[in-house]
């Protein structure tokens, strides 16, 4: 993926969707920045699940390089 790319992630919560997107770039935190595009929404009665948390990260440029030659 280059610099300045982007992807956008569902997941129950936001910390499940970015570690999500990390997983599928395989880059660390530090080297993405993440925007939350919509938080999760709870379910009846507090049950998780009724709508999911969805978020963009996007490839810091020069970052990227660092864990391509690792």
């Amino acid at each position: 993926m280059r610099p300045d790319s982007s992807i956008e992630v569902e997941g129950k919560t936001v910390e499940e969707a970015i570690k999500k997107a990390l997983k599928t770039l395989k880059l660390s935190k530090n080297q993405v920045k993440v925007e939350v595009l919509s938080e999760e929404k709870k379910g009846l009665f507090g049950m998780p699940g009724a709508k999911l948390a969805k978020i963009r990260v996007t490839v810091i440029k020069g970052k990227e390089e660092s864990s391509e030659k690792l």
